[in-house]
């Protein structure tokens, strides 16, 4: 498939890391019609940064959705080898189950450097036509991708 094409059928997720409880279902729902509404618009690809929060709330969106949408791929754009380190278990335990759905893994990098969370940013936004954004503040990684994005 030719770049300028598969660009224009991509979509991509950035989003807080923390999600307060009592707004997750909301969002959620938000989240699922807004894909299905890219979807119905003949976006295939769904590209997520692997990160808490919002980047695994989409992710798992988008694998759930694979069962109504064919075609539907998610694509995981991931920092490092060693992006879990200092997580919980539990958390690592569903990166590692996103992991296993996904249609393609990438990494921008092997190993953790000072800027391989915006290369992985530069990557995800560089390579899709659509940016989905959970952002509630105006400073931070979220917010420099999405004006990055604009």
């Amino acid at each position: 498939m030719e770049v300028a094409k598969q660009k224009m059928q991509t979509c991509c997720f950035t989003g807080h890391r923390q999600i307060p409880p009592e707004k997750r279902a909301e969002i959620a729902d938000k989240l699922e019609h807004i894909i299905i509404n890219l979807y119905q618009k003949g976006v295939r690809f769904y590209g997520a940064g692997g990160a808490l929060g919002f980047d695994t709330l989409a992710a798992q969106t988008v694998i759930r959705l694979r069962k109504s949408c064919p075609g539907m791929k998610l694509i995981l754009v991931l920092p490092c080898l060693t992006q879990t380190k200092r997580w919980r278990p539990e958390d690592v335990a569903e990166y590692e189950r996103i992991k296993t759905k996904a249609d393609k893994t990438v990494y921008t990098a092997q190993q953790y450097t000072s800027d391989c969370m915006h290369k992985r940013n530069r990557h995800l936004v560089d390579n899709s036509s659509v940016c989905i954004c959970y952002l509630t503040r105006n400073s931070g990684g979220t917010a420099y991708t999405a004006h990055y994005a604009n």
